[in-house]
């Protein structure tokens, strides 16, 4: 009677012990295939241009409750960029894999939680920035498939177009559906994957 006690408390061990095993080791690939490690402090993204050039870099840090972003950025025209996270950690020219900007709440452009101040660069082609958010996480921008860091052609008007102006292409008063979504910031010329 007593071996027989002793051969269930065996197994009943080693039944404990195989399936904590099994949470162990999967645990970590579960993580992996949700597309990001939520534990990380920080990201450096490798921005490149349509041709495949390095164009710079963004520098991604977790402090707190907020996101402290450090952009160097080379190689571009003068004048006022704009400077978004997209959707999708793609970055394959035209960089439209990337898709619309990071806006899991669904708010209009200005709005959008991947809106960011507009890089202004210089006569060399160069531009810093440095800033804040707290719109994001780095772990929401590492989960799921990612996200992008996008550099546009032209300005960002963050879609401040007074309603006392009429859209050409839509016959509406106001911002047309582009400016809405984009804020007329133009094609996309260098990006980055965040990861």
């Amino acid at each position: 009677m007593r071996n027989r006690f002793h051969s269930r408390r065996a197994l009943l061990v080693c039944a404990v012990l195989a399936v904590s095993a099994a949470v162990i080791v999967t645990a970590p690939l579960a993580a992996g295939r949700a597309g990001g490690d939520s534990s990380r402090k920080s990201v450096t993204v490798r921005l490149m241009d349509a041709t495949g050039a390095a164009a710079g870099k963004v520098k991604l840090r977790q402090q707190g409750s907020r996101v402290v972003v450090r952009a160097q950025v080379k190689g571009l025209t003068p004048g006022f960029h704009g400077f978004h996270v997209h959707d999708v950690g793609e970055c394959v020219p035209p960089f439209t894999s990337a898709g619309g900007h990071y806006n899991p709440a669904g708010t209009g452009h200005g709005e959008h939680a991947g809106d960011m101040p507009s890089l202004l660069v210089l006569d060399d082609g160069t531009a810093q920035l440095q800033f804040a958010t707290d719109r994001f996480t780095l772990a929401e921008l590492l989960e799921g498939d990612g996200s992008a860091i996008m550099v546009h052609a032209l300005p960002d008007n963050f879609a401040n177009i007074p309603t006392r102006y009429q859209s050409t292409t839509e016959g509406v008063l106001g911002p047309d559906s582009a400016t809405l979504a984009t804020g007329d910031a133009g094609g996309r010329v260098a990006c980055g994957v965040v990861g």
